[in-house]
This record gives structure tokens, C-alpha cells and sequence, in this order.
């Protein structure tokens, strides 16, 4: 067998000048999410919201079992989609229209499908931004797959020739949010009598925030390095620029960027804190991975409210969009975000706008 076989067999992953619009890549690996990935993200993050906690808790309020926490089941589906979509990438830039459309549970198999729906090579000719629309399914019954997660990202991807040529730029249209009649979708009707606010940690309720009211979530999460590759290990999220020191050393940064997920759920978790009520991710409307983080870096985050909605036809739960802010090394008690030119202040990393449910 020759070499030039044996690298035919092997996956470099694509690069910018591989994608096209309206391409639709099936990927690979359907992963069961079992008892074991369960405590393993709860180790990693220290998430404590009551629902996704807890057997008992959850089937008091009416939930069978205990769903899995939200952004697990993003991440899962998120990994499944880079060794085709970002195994070259320079960095993840934003998310936009993410639906959590249905619970899901351990014991669970989920896959990913994606759409490239927009391309722009960047101005150096050396890398470019891809704009894809993944879906993630459960497979509870043979050939009959179900959504449970739609979400939209663009991804900076380095070019494998320069000097390939540029292919036609589209931009596609992002909507401002997800759709408010999605708010909610995922959670079964719920006896919020049964709700016990002394066991959720929070006696905080719908009607106990305001709109404009703004949130300091006090602690703080340093990361460490065995910590975030644990975690994109746990995704099987193979992006080299966050494993490989021998490639990374020679980057820009010189060594391993932390994946923003891991930004994501560190803020997430840390939100228990003046949040512990607000049990469900119902949908992102936007992300934005402001700065790097490495290893080392202590995270902390404050939340706003930016809007607070009705459900129509529920009266156990309500909808809450929050603007989720992450910073590093940078305590949160004057709540920083941006400074009077509009440029975001030195420490925060992350910008989060989103769709919580919380009980009535």
C-alpha cells in the first residue's frame, strides 16, 4: 500500500473553498447521551437548576423524568457538526434562531444534519466566514427521527490555497429573534403547584422581575485546562484549536483557545444565582463570542432583562429574554458590557441574548 493511499483514507476536514450554498452535509457519529454525560457536564459547570437536577423534583412538577440540561443537548449536537463545518476554523463568531423544540432524556440518540446557507471570503484571502443552519434529531423509533434543536452559526474557516479563487459572497437573512410562538415548545404542561421553591433554591417567580433589571451572579469559575478539553472531548468536538498545542502554539494567540460553548454553560451556571427559577433554555437570538479565554482565566457574568412575555395558552410558565453577559477576570458588580462608542469593554467575552421559561 502506498502513502498516497493510506492519505486518501484520512480526513483533513474542509476548508473554505470546499462549501458551497445550499450544500447539506449529514454527520457522522449518533451519539447516546447516557446517566455518566449527564454527571460529567454537572461536574464541569456545577449546574444546579432543580429540574434537569433531579428525578424527584422533575416528576413532582410533571416531566416523566429528569430532561437534560439544554445546553448539553447543544453542545452534542454542536460537536457532531465540526469535523465537517469547523475542523479548520479560526474561531465560532455567533449563533442566531435557536429553538429548543423538544425535552430530551437520558438514554436519547441524537445526529446532526447542516445547510451551508451563506459564504464571504474575508478581505486577507486567507480564510473566510460560513454561515450554516444545523438541526439536531432524536431517534426514539427507527427511521423516524425528530427534531429537537435548530440554531444557526457562522464560523471564520482558514483556506487550504489562497490563491483559490473567492467564491460569490451571500449573506443570508437572519431573523432579530426566534420566533415568540416557539416559547415554551419543549416543556410539557407542568403543575406548578407542586413547585417547591424552597427545594429550587429560588423563591423568585415570574412576576418577582422587571424589565430593565439587571443581575450581578457574584461568583466566579476559573477554568483550567483539563477542564475545557474534558468537556470538548465529551462533545467530540475534534476542532484543533482546542487540542493541538504543537499546531497552536504557532497561532496568533500561541496555544489553545477555549471553546465558546464552555464560555456558554460557565455563564449559564454561574446565572443559578439571581436566576435558579428560570429552569429552560427556550431559545437563543443571538450570540457573540466577544474575546478569546484561555486557561486560567476566572469567568463571572450578569444578566439583564430585556423582555418578559405571556404564553399563550399556558398558565403554569412564562418567557423571559435575557441578555446574559460574560466576563474574565473582571468582577460583575458594575455591570460591563459596552463603553459610549459602542465598542464592548475590555473583559467581556461573551454576549447572549435569549428565551428563558420560569414558573408563574
Amino acid at each position: 500500500m502506498t502513502l498516497t493511499a493510506v492519505k486518501t483514507k484520512t480526513s483533513c476536514g474542509n476548508f473554505f473553498e470546499d462549501f458551497h450554498v445550499g450544500q447539506v452535509i449529514r454527520h457522522g457519529t449518533p451519539k447516546t447521551i447516557n446517566e455518566g454525560d449527564t454527571a460529567l457536564y454537572t461536574a464541569l459547570y456545577g449546574s444546579r437548576f432543580a429540574v434537569q437536577s433531579g428525578t424527584a423534583f422533575a416528576e413532582e412538577i410533571g416531566y416523566p423524568y429528569y430532561p437534560l440540561d439544554d445546553l448539553l443537548v447543544f453542545h452534542v449536537v454542536f460537536g457532531k457538526t465540526v469535523g465537517d463545518i469547523s475542523l479548520n476554523a479560526v474561531a465560532n463568531l455567533g449563533y442566531s434562531d435557536c429553538r429548543f423544540l423538544m425535552p430530551v432524556y437520558a438514554g436519547d440518540t441524537l445526529s446532526a444534519t447542516s445547510e451551508v446557507i451563506g459564504l464571504k471570503e474575508n478581505s486577507n484571502g486567507k480564510t473566510g466566514v460560513v454561515y450554516v443552519r444545523s438541526t439536531g434529531y432524536r431517534h426514539k423509533e427507527p427511521g423516524n427521527p425528530e427534531k429537537v434543536l435548530e440554531y444557526t452559526r457562522w464560523v471564520m474557516v482558514k483556506k487550504r490555497d489562497e490563491n483559490a479563487p473567492a467564491p460569490e459572497t451571500t449573506l443570508p437573512e437572519l431573523p432579530e429573534g426566534v420566533s415568540e410562538d416557539t416559547l415554551g415548545q419543549a416543556v410539557p404542561e407542568l403543575s406548578i403547584e407542586n413547585w417547591d421553591f424552597d427545594l429550587s433554591g429560588s423563591p423568585f417567580r415570574f412576576d418577582d422581575y422587571e424589565v430593565g433589571e439587571k443581575i450581578d451572579h457574584v461568583d466566579g469559575m476559573t477554568v483550567e485546562e483539563a477542564e475545557h478539553q474534558l468537556a470538548t472531548r465529551l462533545y467530540q468536538n475534534t476542532a484543533k484549536v482546542h487540542f493541538n498545542h504543537h499546531s497552536e502554539k504557532n497561532s496568533r494567540f500561541g496555544k489553545r483557545l477555549i471553546y465558546g460553548g464552555h464560555v456558554i454553560s460557565l455563564a449559564r451556571a454561574l446565572s443559578f444565582n439571581g436566576l435558579g427559577n428560570a429552569f429552560h433554555i427556550t431559545g437563543i437570538n443571538a450570540g457573540r463570542h466577544v474575546a478569546p479565554l484561555f486557561a486560567g482565566d476566572t469567568v463571572y457574568a450578569w444578566s439583564e432583562v430585556l423582555d418578559k412575555k405571556r404564553i399563550e395558552g399556558r398558565s403554569d410558565i412564562a418567557a423571559m429574554r435575557l441578555r446574559l453577559v460574560a466576563t474574565k477576570d473582571l468582577t460583575c458588580g458594575d455591570f460591563p458590557y459596552k463603553n459610549e462608542e459602542g465598542k464592548y469593554e475590555d473583559g467581556v467575552i461573551l454576549d447572549l441574548d435569549y428565551w428563558v421559561v420560569i414558573p408563574v
